[in-house]
């Protein structure tokens, strides 16, 4: 009997994928003190590079930060800006700067922090915004997926790692702070080091509530 033939339906526990390493991933804010090896580094985003594309055409770019002046830089410029759109909502002065003091210390407190952008350079233009927003949506997805295979791989090397969206609130800042090609969307920012703590419980909505199956047979 052939290895396909060989296969039935009480074998698919034998492929189920790794559960509880997904589940036991966490968002990790706190960092210890310890570098991350620049080796390390490029197997992560390797690894990140490694996730699929629309028409194979690779979106992500990353920008990676060890110095602390450029942190520090990054999370100024940043933290002005959250302070600038707080305000103008009318939100309280102390509720705002807490929040600018947490994210100045999340972006500042990471041995390494990876800014993960987007580009339309290679992507496909047609003559209608309908296929263009669509192609533009798979761009975003691709480097999404990107980002999610180094959180994962981040994981795996025993490193704590946390995904920061600030940089869709103000992407020309990001852009501007760090001079990136004209064609690098920021994205998102990932905190990367090793885990000062466990990060908190895991907590995700069962499958029923988001799950539905059409003609499901017994």
């Amino acid at each position: 009997m052939g290895a396909k033939e060989d296969c039935g339906a009480n074998d698919v526990a034998l492929a189920e994928p790794p559960r509880d390493f997904l589940a036991e991933r966490r968002s990790i804010r706190r960092y210890l003190g310890f570098p991350v090896a620049r080796k390390l580094v490029d197997v992560l985003l390797a690894a990140a590079t490694a996730a699929p594309s629309a028409h194979n055409r690779q979106p992500w770019r990353f920008l990676v930060i060890e110095g602390q002046a450029t942190k520090q830089q990054l999370a100024q410029a940043m933290g002005e800006r959250l302070r600038s759109d707080r305000l103008r909502d009318g939100d309280p002065s102390d509720a705002i700067e807490a929040d600018v003091s947490r994210s100045y210390a999340r972006l500042t407190g990471a041995p390494v922090i990876i800014l993960v952008c987007m580009t339309m350079a290679d992507m496909d233009r047609y003559a209608d915004d309908r296929r263009n927003q669509a192609e533009r949506a798979m761009a975003v997805q691709g480097t999404a997926m990107a980002a999610q295979n180094l959180l994962v791989a981040a994981h795996s090397a025993g490193l704590g790692a946390c995904w920061m969206c600030a940089p869709l609130f103000c992407p020309e800042t990001v852009a501007a702070t760090l001079t990136l090609p004209s064609d690098w969307e920021p994205q998102a920012i990932i905190t990367l080091g090793y885990p000062a703590d466990r990060g908190k419980p895991f907590q995700r909505r069962p499958l029923s509530e988001v799950t539905r199956y059409e003609d499901r047979g017994p």
